[in-house]
């Protein structure tokens, strides 16, 4: 396994050691690729996870988000007709997994839906008012606050 050496990165980057830890914790992640995924991006608030998890009816599958994390499960119920099949091959995987994502802040689960194998999760991003940017207006001349009222408001009364 290959591993990286993300100190250059603490010592340039302020603010961003949180990215720096989840990247060193990625590449710690043993990982087995089951079931397998994409993420892609809607626009640029908007994004989806799409598992493929074929054979999983809706019911045997969990969606759960806490904090910033989301975790997709699947646990498989053997039927009785699971049980007394023989199979000369078996290339469809049907067997348990816990797959977790780690969200950005602010990033919350809009929606999932099971279409024909595969599980559809939305996301979106939506920032608090008072993160959203703002523009300062430049004013003219001299304007200052005293104890509520413009200095201009003060010399005029």
């Amino acid at each position: 396994m290959t591993t990286f050496d993300l100190s250059p990165l603490y010592r340039t980057a302020i603010g961003f050691d949180r990215l720096a830890d989840m990247l060193s914790t990625a590449s710690r992640v043993d990982s087995n690729g089951y079931p397998p995924y994409n993420i892609e991006s809607l626009g640029e608030d908007r994004y989806r996870i799409t598992m493929a998890v074929a054979g999983f009816a809706d019911s045997e599958l969990d969606i759960v988000t806490e904090r910033n994390t989301l975790t997709v499960s699947g646990a498989r119920q053997e039927g009785e007709t699971e049980a007394d099949r023989e199979f000369l091959y078996r290339g469809i995987a049907t067997r348990s997994f816990e797959r977790r994502f780690q969200l950005a802040d602010h990033v919350e689960v809009d929606g999932a839906r099971l279409e024909n194998g595969l599980l559809h999760i939305d996301l979106k991003r939506e920032l608090p008012e008072q993160m959203k940017p703002r523009k300062i207006e430049i004013g003219s001349g001299k304007s200052r606050l005293i104890e509520g009222q413009r200095e201009s408001e003060v010399k005029a009364a």
